[in-house]
């Protein structure tokens, strides 16, 4: 399948594939931030509607179970927050590499912190495809 993103998430400095595999064997502490720094990201289409292969969801949209969000909505829902969620710093924000769907779940549940990796420059370019 063709990777279509979205220009908006282009340039939000996704603009490069992840060996997922890779980075789940990545050697990296893990520590906490606050929620707060990573909520914008339910403003981008990230995900796409029930039986579509398009970038058209956010992830409000399946926190506030509009839309066609049933597989992103049980997604969340069996998300585990045993493990932390991957990020990276670039243009002065934190981007989500992996665990968006834990991302939401702990949002919804109320957490005010959540557990990360901050995966560096270096380490990326160790899982970049």
């Amino acid at each position: 399948m063709e990777d279509r993103r979205p220009k908006i998430i282009e340039d939000l400095g996704f603009n490069f594939k992840i060996d997922f595999e890779k980075l789940w064997k990545l050697e990296v502490p893990i520590t906490e931030i606050n929620i707060e720094e990573l909520v914008w990201h339910f403003d981008i289409p990230f995900w796409e509607k029930d039986d579509t292969d398009d970038w058209n969801l956010t992830p409000w949209e399946v926190l506030n179970q509009t839309g066609e969000s049933k597989e992103h909505q049980k997604k969340v829902e069996e998300a585990n927050l045993e493990y932390p969620i991957d990020i990276m710093k670039n243009k002065d924000k934190w981007l989500v590499l992996d665990g968006l769907h834990r991302l939401a779940k702990a949002y919804k549940l109320g957490h005010k912190k959540i557990k990360v990796r901050i995966i560096s420059p270096e380490k990326i370019r160790e899982v970049t495809i």
